[in-house]
Order: C-alpha cells, then structure tokens, then sequence
C-alpha cells in the first residue's frame, strides 16, 4: 500500500486536495482510502467525509472520542489497516503520525511557523508558500505520481529494532533517500503477516517465539521438508 498524509493548518485546502488526489488515483484505476482526523469529533452529516465518500472506496474518521467505521473507542491508524486495504491511503491531518510520508499544505495561516508540521517527512507541497528542500508540485497528476512513487507506511511500534529511535527517524531517512522501507526489521523479517492482505509488524522477540513454535511442529508432520512454507489461517 502506498500512504501519505496531508498536514497543514485549517482552511489550508486539504480536504480539496485530498479528494482531487482520490478521484485522479481512481480515474487510473486504483483503489483508494481516506482517513481524517478531527480534533473535536464528527458531525454525521459532516462535509469533509461525505465528500471522501462520495470518492474513495472506503473512509475512515478518527477523533480523541470515537472511532468510525464504526467503533465507540479511540483506536489508532495502524490497526484499521486491514479495514482500509486499497491500493493508495491518503490520511488527512494526523500530523503527529511520524510513520508515513507527508504532503504540506503551505496556505492559510501559518503564522505559527511550519516546523510543527515536520517538513522532514514531505515528499512535497501545495500552496502558497514553499519550504527549502521540498519539491511544489501544485498539479494533481505530477503529485499522484510522487505518492505512487515515495508513499509508504511504517508500522508505527518505535520499536527500535532498525537501530533508530523511532519510527518517525526512519521515516525521515526513507524520504531523504537514506534508507528504504526494508530498514525497517519489523515489516521485513523471517515471518510475513498479513491481515486481510494488509502487512503487520512484529517485534523480533514475538517473531522469535511464534517462528520457533510453528518450526517446531511443522518439523513433526509427515511430508516436511526444509523450504518456504505457506500458512493461511482465519483470525
């Protein structure tokens, strides 16, 4: 899945983005999430995620209070990927989310300055005003092909098992072109997981204990033979 999130302050245009950005990655024959973050929950009739509906193949809203589609808890971005499994994730808000890759919305009040918005995640930027380094790419084709091409997602343990201190540092790494998303030892190990063809990631020490298991009586069952071996189970 390729995932970027939208960050920038109010009315700085990124739900208009991020619906313009759906509808041309549909128009290419993709399929596409949406998840949208508020801050003070969600009016059912609420504009901005009627008009990702109205767009994309699934939407998801989060808030400090609720959860939609529909849970009556706050849950985190990481665990509704199985709900959420297309072939583009574009998240709007979320800007403390330092797992993915970002596009700045640089228009409406900035008043506050832009490194809240962590400008070592962007792959690029719309808008008014430009930051040093970040490429502005104001035209929807060209920005739908840079998510295709730098879009990611970590799975946001900070775990530090790839020798960083968080997720957010590798983040910063695999936008720079210092590192790629197979840094990243919790999505890339001796076990793949996927949950309804969305990829979880493991600690090494919980690898190492269900590797060691299924190993071990795998090794029992007439026909094992040492290779690769294809598990498929419901959860």
């Amino acid at each position: 899945m390729k995932a970027v999130s939208l960050v920038g302050p109010k009315k700085s245009g990124k739900t208009t983005l991020g619906v313009q950005l759906a509808r041309h990655l549909k128009e290419q024959g993709l399929t596409v999430s949406a998840a949208k973050f508020s801050h003070h929950g969600f009016d059912w009739s609420d504009a901005d995620t009627t008009d990702y509906a109205s767009v994309c193949d699934t939407v998801a809203g989060l808030s400090p209070k609720e959860t939609f589609v529909h849970w009556t808890k706050r849950s985190f971005l990481p665990d509704l990927l199985p709900l959420l499994n297309n072939d583009v994730l574009i998240v709007e808000g979320g800007k403390e989310l330092g797992f993915l890759p970002r596009i700045l919305c640089l228009s409406g009040d900035l008043s506050d300055g832009i490194d809240w918005l962590h400008p070592e995640l962007a792959i690029a930027s719309v808008g008014d005003e430009s930051v040093d380094g970040v490429p502005v790419l104001n035209d929807i084709p060209a920005l739908a092909d840079t998510v295709l091409e730098k879009g990611f997602f970590l799975p946001g343990m900070d775990c530090e098992t790839c020798g960083r201190p968080d997720c957010h540092t590798l983040a910063s790494e695999i936008v720079a072109g210092k590192a790629t998303t197979k840094a990243c030892l919790a999505m890339h190990n001796s076990i793949q997981l996927d949950i309804d063809g969305a990829p979880v990631g493991m600690k090494p020490f919980v690898e190492d204990i269900i590797s060691a298991s299924i190993r071990e009586m795998i090794r029992t069952l007439k026909g094992y033979a040492p290779g690769k071996a294809t598990i498929k189970l419901d959860v």
